[in-house]
């Protein structure tokens, strides 16, 4: 049986982390340029853009969705290593950017964490 304060945590922290990532695709795809730039300085290729922007609205849909327990660990592994690696590149220039990142991947697991709990 399903804790009605977890579900409360689990659907809270998972909001905040998927409005968090929604604004990083709003700017994907409605601040191109900005983020172009973004990339360049972190010597990321800037064709990522517009297709990680459309992975990362699927992965929230298949976190969200319970359709698929293996779609959905995917999505929360693909999560984890594109934020690690964002926080990782912004480490490497110094440029204090690493801080969201950080911010997402704690929300990330406590997402995770807590869908563990009530969905397996």
């Amino acid at each position: 049986m399903m804790n009605k304060r977890d579900v409360i945590i689990y659907r809270a922290v998972t909001g905040i982390l998927s409005a968090l990532i929604l604004m990083g695709v709003f700017q994907y795809f409605f601040n191109h340029e900005m983020v172009k730039g973004m990339f360049t300085t972190l010597k990321y290729p800037t064709y990522l853009i517009y297709p990680l922007g459309i992975l990362k609205v699927l992965g929230l849909i298949a976190i969200w969705s319970n359709k698929s327990k293996t779609l959905k660990e995917w999505a929360y592994a693909g999560f984890t290593f594109n934020l690690l690696l964002g926080a990782s590149a912004h480490m490497n220039i110094n440029d204090g950017g690493y801080y969201p990142s950080l911010v997402a991947l704690t929300l990330l697991i406590v997402s995770y964490v807590y869908n563990r709990k009530l969905y397996s």
